[in-house]
């Protein structure tokens, strides 16, 4: 990344953190991913139960190989039956995530498809880590359903071979339409929507990365 580049990236993320601390969300920068796993590890406990979303963040970044480490109760929905994981991830110590979005005014834009990703940030878990790429930060809402639609969404679908409108498409089958609106498709991943825009408690961190990571 070119001087002027990091300079535009690093004043935005910024003021996403100095917005993201105004809605009582607590954020930190990391320039690298293995900075990112070193904070991530630094908000656990040796021993803790955790447990994640489906997320390509979480794999790209290095956390996924941190949870796997042995240091932890790693409830891991690959390894068990996934409703038994989703029920259990509700009491556990951590739960670890990505989002689809983070605005410049401070809000965690999320779509969903089973709700167990969403239901587990919302509530449950005594502490939530959101880990996110530079390249999840958009300015506003606007930008944020926008880019689900025309980015992650045909990404994930693509990845999963859904077989969705979009992942053949490269975009959602109802661009331009209200937020919720999209394909019929049995297999549609866009079927829960959560902005978390402020947070009374204290269970939601955001680690923040310099690099671009997930869809």
């Amino acid at each position: 990344m070119d001087g002027n580049k990091r300079f535009v990236t690093d004043a935005r993320i910024g003021r996403t953190i100095e917005a993201l601390a105004k809605n009582r969300i607590p954020a930190v920068y990391a320039p690298t991913k293995e900075e990112a796993v070193q904070l991530v590890k630094s908000l656990m406990n040796r021993g803790d139960t955790i447990s994640c979303g489906g997320s390509v963040t979480l794999a790209e970044s290095g956390v996924r190989e941190l949870m796997q480490s042995g240091e932890y109760t790693f409830l891991d929905r690959e390894a068990m039956p996934p409703e038994e994981a989703y029920l259990k991830t509700f009491s556990a110590d951590v739960f670890l995530t990505s989002a689809n979005a983070i605005t410049e005014d401070g809000e965690l834009y999320n779509v969903d498809g089973n709700g167990n990703r969403v239901a587990a940030l919302i509530y449950g878990p005594k502490k939530v880590i959101v880990v996110a790429g530079c390249n999840k930060i958009v300015r506003n809402l606007q930008e944020a359903v926008e880019r689900v639609k025309n980015m992650a969404a045909p990404a994930n679908g693509a990845r999963l071979e859904s077989g969705t409108p979009c992942s053949r498409l490269g975009r959602c089958s109802a661009c331009g339409g209200r937020m919720t609106a999209g394909c019929a498709s049995e297999r549609r991943m866009c079927c829960q929507y959560v902005v978390t825009g402020y947070q009374r408690t204290d269970r939601i961190h955001v680690v923040l990365v310099g690099e671009d990571l997930g869809y």
